[in-house]
């Protein structure tokens, strides 16, 4: 019997598509491929997700290896966590799972100074009864230690617990402990695939 629902956050209920980002920033289309792999697929990026480095510090690492572009990184860092915007369809799906008595909680590599941003923006988070954040825990998805810190906090039951994400890693993470999963496609397909379970 399900009980509980957990959440990824990025692309399943904050849209995150840095290169649009980029866009409405730098007019030049091979610097916007630059800049996008300097930041976003840096090792400091994964550092951010684990809380184990600042962003000041990011950007300083960053910019130190790409000098020629350090003023177009440090233009992006300043608010990146403003491209994350509501997915509004998913939201619908959360607060209806809410009114239907689920437990909701979140389980997401996320940064510091994202997470402090996004809470203020969006009402959405207060439907969640708890959550786990890598930054907060030094841990990142799909390391088995981070869907046990959520089971053992919250007291839940893996079998009892749908996950999503949009990542294959991570939902197959989530199924070697026991948890369901549904990989996030769209919200038309999440929806569909929560009625399965009959929850929605």
């Amino acid at each position: 019997m399900v009980k509980n629902i957990v959440f990824d956050l990025g692309n399943v209920l904050l849209d995150f598509n840095p290169i649009i980002y980029l866009k409405t920033l730098i007019s030049d289309k091979a610097k916007i491929q630059e800049v996008y792999a300097e930041i976003f697929t840096s090792k400091e990026w994964v550092m951010l997700d684990r809380g184990i480095i600042t962003q000041e510090e990011a950007v300083n690492e960053i910019c130190h290896r790409s000098i020629e572009n350090s003023e177009l990184i440090k233009m992006v860092m300043h608010n990146w966590y403003q491209l994350l915007t509501p997915i509004e369809d998913t939201v619908e799906v959360l607060k209806e799972l809410k009114h239907n008595g689920y437990k909701l909680y979140f389980l997401s590599n996320f940064h510091l100074l994202a997470y402090e941003d996004v809470t203020k923006r969006y009402k959405f988070f207060e439907y969640f009864d708890g959550g786990i954040l890598s930054y907060k825990e030094q841990l990142i998805k799909p390391d088995k230690e981070i869907y046990n810190k959520l089971i053992k906090r919250y007291k839940i039951k893996a079998e009892e617990s749908i996950f999503i994400d949009d990542t294959i890693e991570n939902i197959e993470g989530a199924r070697k402990l026991g948890f369901e999963a549904i990989l996030f496609i769209n919200s038309k397909y999440l929806r569909k695939k929560l009625s399965e379970y009959k929850v929605l």
